[in-house]
């Protein structure tokens, strides 16, 4: 009997152990194939063709020739029936363009925590005035940045087809003039086999 209950602990065990999962390590860079949504091969690819058009683009390198222009990121609107990230995306883009050294950002998203320590700093008494930083100092963005994203879906028997768009603007906020465009075009197809494999 003995026997028999240490026989059933161990395949138990080994049962277990079995079910136990593996996490590895991959390449953030390798192509994703997992499947048709949206993901980040996908996101470097937008990031990458947006970048790379808006700096040769002629006339922002003349913008940018002498001067760092200030821009805000407005948000992406999502069109597609999927949730994606994409602040992620306007992110990415985002520390390209500054890491370039050709452009500066004002972050829009943090105006209410901002106004908080101004205000904490010149009202509360308990930072150094030398020290604290003045209302009304800010520099204002002179560029936005604002787009869609949007996707067609199709599918035939075991196939879908997935075409995502991507369209990004550059709008120069005093002027209202769109100074660049450019679209990323993505299409994605996925076939089942009649096993469903």
């Amino acid at each position: 009997m003995l026997r028999l209950l240490s026989m059933l602990l161990l395949g138990s065990a080994l049962a277990l152990s079995g079910c136990a999962s593996k996490v590895d390590y991959g390449d953030a860079q390798a192509r994703e194939t997992v499947n048709t949504d949206f993901g980040s091969t996908d996101l470097q690819m937008i990031a990458a063709k947006m970048v790379d058009d808006m700096m040769v683009f002629p006339p922002i390198v003349q913008m940018t020739q002498n001067r760092r222009p200030v821009v805000f990121v407005d948000r992406i609107k999502n069109k597609t029936t999927e949730h994606v990230d994409t602040e992620s995306i306007t992110d990415t883009i985002q520390s390209k363009l500054i890491n370039s050294g050709k452009f500066r950002f004002v972050d829009m998203s943090v105006v209410d925590r901002v106004r908080q320590q101004l205000e904490y700093q010149s009202d509360s008494g308990m930072v150094d005035q030398s020290t604290a930083a003045a209302m009304g100092r800010q520099i204002g963005a002179e560029l936005m940045m604002y787009g869609n994203f949007s996707s067609i879906v199709k599918r035939d028997g075991s196939t879908k087809d997935v075409y995502y768009k991507f369209t990004l603007k550059l709008l120069n906020i005093q002027t209202g003039i769109i100074e660049w465009t450019n679209e990323k075009e993505i299409r994605k197809t996925r076939s089942k086999s009649l096993f469903g494999l």
